[in-house]
């Protein structure tokens, strides 16, 4: 193996000992999200609104750590592309709604599916990443 090749997997490596923790924490920070979302559907109110929004800001901020890490990664394995939409588009009106109208089944039940949905789309870029760890590891 040539010594381009060999810096490059070394440095890929250090990208993603740093990126999977973050994915990991972000999925488990949606985990809890997603279960207060299910208590919020159910009558939760005002804290457990606070404690979801908790999470999906904690999440928020690994993924937005992680995003900058896979354009690093991308960078040094010449412009890989992960083709997963792991962004959450959790902000915005609805949030808005999910406070004001809370109480009502429809803005709990719409966001538990946004923050369901966003939960899965980082368990797929989780699943390839450790795959893309592992088979540079074995390389």
């Amino acid at each position: 193996m040539n010594d381009d090749f060999l810096q490059k997997k070394t440095d890929a490596l250090c990208v993603l000992d740093r990126l999977v923790p973050l994915v990991f924490d972000a999925e488990k920070r949606l985990s809890h999200a997603r279960n207060w979302s299910f208590i919020d559907v159910l009558g939760g109110g005002f804290f457990v609104d606070i404690f979801k929004y908790l999470n999906i800001g904690r999440a928020k901020n690994s993924m937005d750590e992680a995003d900058r890490l896979l354009r690093e990664l991308s960078s040094i394995l010449g412009g890989m592309e992960i083709p997963v939409d792991y962004r959450m588009q959790l902000g915005g009106f609805a949030t808005f709604a999910d406070f004001v109208f809370d109480g009502f089944i429809i803005s709990d039940v719409y966001m538990a599916g946004k923050i369901l949905s966003s939960l899965e789309q980082v368990r797929e870029l989780k699943k390839r990443l450790v795959a893309l760890q592992v088979q540079l590891q074995s390389m």
